[in-house]
Order: C-alpha cells, then structure tokens, then sequence
C-alpha cells in the first residue's frame, strides 16, 4: 500500500491588508501578518484591529487562515496590555499567534484560553525534546530553527505529534535563529523589539592589523567590502523532501516584501505542492519552471540554507552577483471585458506601447504577449503610461482575469562567473 502523504499548509507572508488578500488568492493556505503592538517588523505595514478583522474576514470567507506575530523579547513594561490584545484577537477569530517570549506565552494562555499558540522560530528549537517541553505547555506548533537539517528534521518528526512549521523560502539571519544584537550596537535599534536595521547587510571596511602597526584598508584589494549578508533560502526543488519528512507547514519569509513577490512566491509553491501530492512525475515535469519562475521576482541569490550543509562563502553576498531577476512588475489586472479583449489594469510601474509582458495568474498561469493599443483613464491612445497607479486599457490576445499581474521582460546583467570562477559580463 502506498503511503499517504499529508498536505503541507503554503504559509505566506502579509505585511499588508492588500498583500494578505494577494496571498490568499495566489493559493496560501494561511497567511502571517504583523499587528501593532509585540512583533518584530515595526516597519512592515502591521495591521490595526479594523484591518486584522477585515483580514480573517477575507481569509475564512475562503478557507484559509491567519496567524499574528507576536513575537518579540520583552524587557519589563513591554508586556502591559497583552492580555487584552490577545483576547481581542482570540474574540475575532484569529487562529493562532506566534510568540517566542515565555512571559507572553504565558499571559496568552492565562488570559486568552482559546487562543492557538505556535512557538516562533526566534525560540530556537532544534530538538524533539524542546517540542515535548512546549508542548507540555499546550503550544500545538513549533517554527523550526532554520539552523536545522534535513536529517535533525526527520528525526524530530518521527519523535513527536506537534506540528511542525519550517521556513522554505526567503531571507535567512546571519544570527541564530534572528536573536542578533548588531542593529543595537550599530544604529541603537532593537533587533528583539521589532526595530531591526539589518546592520549585517551594510558593507563594511576590511583591514589588516600588523601587530604593533597602524591598521591599513585593503578596501578595492578583495570583490566587494567585508559582508556578513547571508543569500535567500529557496526549497522550492526539495518540496517533495519537506512533504515526505511530514512538514505541516511550508513558511515563507517576507512580510515586507512586494505584492509581486508575495503573488510569485506563493504561486510557486502552491503549484509545487499540488503536483507532487498528484505524482513525483509531474512534479519532475514543472520543477525547472517553478525554478525560473522564482527568478522573476526581486530578491537576493538563492540557496538551501542549513538544510543541507553548513553555508558557506557561497551562501553569502560576496562579489558581483552571479544572477539577476530580468523581469519588472508592472501592473495588475482589475477587470476584462471578453466582447471587446480588453483588460483595465492599474499600473504599477511604467508601461510602453510595444513592450513584452507576461500575464501571470493563480494555479500557475502564463503566457508572454506584447502591448497594444495602450489608453490612458482618458480612454486617449498614449506610447507611454508613468503615473503609478493610473488605470489603463489595453487589447489582449486572449482572456485574463481580475488580481492577475503582469511583468515586462528587462535586459539585465546575467551569468556574472564563468565555470572557472572568473568575473564576466553578460548582457542578456
């Protein structure tokens, strides 16, 4: 007999009200957002209680949920007011919050019973036994420590029933498990506390200390200034391994990200998951596309974090970059009139008569075209659109449908080493 797989949540980021109905729309399972009080994006667009109810509104409307970070390290004080939060998230029907700190932990159960409570990925578990002991605290889910590989996952499913939640995709912290105090000593923000500066993507000066000598730069001797910036995770090519290893939940990161990303990223992933639950075969069939498809979007390069080895020099930011998205998010579809093959879009960057776009919508959509007969709000024919959000017309081969995005096709800068190593310059 076969064995059944279960199907693992695609978890998405929401750092916004319109990124959370994005998601959802582009096949997320459930969706994590920000409020405005005890997380760890302060300047991700948190939800307020009237936004964060339309939101669950949205999402339970279509069969989706939707977790709050509520993840932050407190210090005294910072707790005032948490158990009233909770329990206004807990009467609107949020499904769970995700908290790191034990005194909110503690304050959710004793002052919100009934309320879900998942352990965040800044706890750092690494272990079976640390799921038991929160699970014997009544935590039904743990985020896994991205610090964790493939081989420690499998074994702590094997040894426990909590639910695990592993991150698949986006930006990895240089520290561990996110618990980082360099934006505190560089820029006096506190990384715990939500107010993060990502002082280790800054580029910094490298030198050479003889002893007893004055310290020289060796600034324009190396690639690029001494970096700590670690590359993006992306699993997309081992969503079969997460599923058969028994993953509940496929997170991925970015809550500050676009709504191009969150729409591409949770696409790629829906699209993955479906056709491996289908068959390996057809995973097989579309993996190099759900590859290329992960490179139109903005982000870092890409690697598999510490799933399957310890990173190295080529999981971080050093040198010229070796690949580059070619392609620009330009618009979105509001409406189609099929008697007329017309779409109204609204624009989001600038839009030329002639340019190659390509369409992309839900279940994994495409297809490439170019436009034409391009009119403004006006109704008036124009070569070139640059007013952001302006709504559009233009004639379309074939039908698209409301929340459907469009990107241009840029040349850019690709294939920036050679197999040997050495620096070149490619234009696409």
């Amino acid at each position: 007999m076969s064995k059944i797989l279960k199907r693992p949540e695609v978890l998405s980021p929401a750092g916004t009200l319109e990124k959370l109905k994005v998601a959802i729309d582009y096949g997320a399972d459930a969706v994590f957002v920000g409020g405005q009080a005890y997380g760890l994006r302060s300047r991700a667009g948190n939800f307020s209680m009237e936004q964060m109810r339309e939101g669950i509104e949205y999402a339970h409307a279509r069969g989706a949920k939707v977790y709050v970070a509520a993840n932050m390290v407190t210090h005294e004080g910072n707790e005032e007011g948490a158990g009233a939060w909770f329990r206004e998230l807990r009467d609107m029907g949020l499904d769970a919050v995700i908290v790191s700190d034990p005194a909110l932990i503690v304050i959710c159960a004793s002052e919100a019973p009934g309320l879900e409570i998942h352990l965040s990925t800044q706890a750092s578990s690494t272990n079976y036994e640390s799921f038991e002991f929160w699970k014997e605290l009544g935590l039904t889910r743990v985020v896994l420590a991205r610090e964790v590989n493939m081989a420690e996952l499998a074994e702590i499913r094997k040894r426990t029933s909590v639910e695990i939640e592993a991150f698949v995709h986006g930006a990895m912290c240089i520290s561990y498990s996110g618990r980082c105090v360099l934006s505190n000593h560089m820029s006096k923000r506190d990384a715990n506390r939500g107010g993060c500066s990502q002082s280790c993507r800054w580029k910094y000066d490298l030198y050479d200390l003889p002893f007893g000598q004055e310290r020289r730069s060796i600034k324009g001797q190396i690639p690029e200034e001494f970096s700590m910036s670690a590359v993006d995770m992306c699993m997309i090519d081992h969503i079969p391994e997460m599923i058969e290893n028994g993953v509940d939940s496929l997170k991925i990161e970015g809550r500050m990200k676009s709504v191009h990303y969150v729409s591409t990223v949770t696409n790629c992933y829906k699209a993955a998951v479906d056709a491996y639950l289908e068959s390996p075969e057809k995973f097989e069939a579309i993996k190099e596309d759900l590859i290329d498809e992960m490179w139109k979007v903005a982000q870092r390069e890409l690697a598999t974090g510490f799933y399957y080895q310890a990173p190295s020099e080529n999981e971080q930011l050093f040198g010229a970059r070796r690949k580059i998205p070619q392609y620009k998010f330009i618009g979105e579809v509001v409406a189609f009139d099929e008697s007329k093959m017309t779409a109204t879009i609204r624009q989001r960057n600038v839009i030329n008569e002639g340019d190659e776009v390509e369409f992309y919508g839900p279940g994994f959509r495409h297809f490439k075209t170019r436009i034409q007969d391009l009119k403004d709000s006006d109704g008036l024919p124009i070569e070139r659109a640059n007013k952001p959000m302006e709504l559009l017309t233009i004639k379309l081969p074939q039908v698209v449908y409301p929340g459907d995005m469009i990107r241009s096709c840029q040349s850019g800068l690709i294939n920036l080493y050679k197999e040997d190593g050495a620096s070149v310059t490619v234009r696409a």
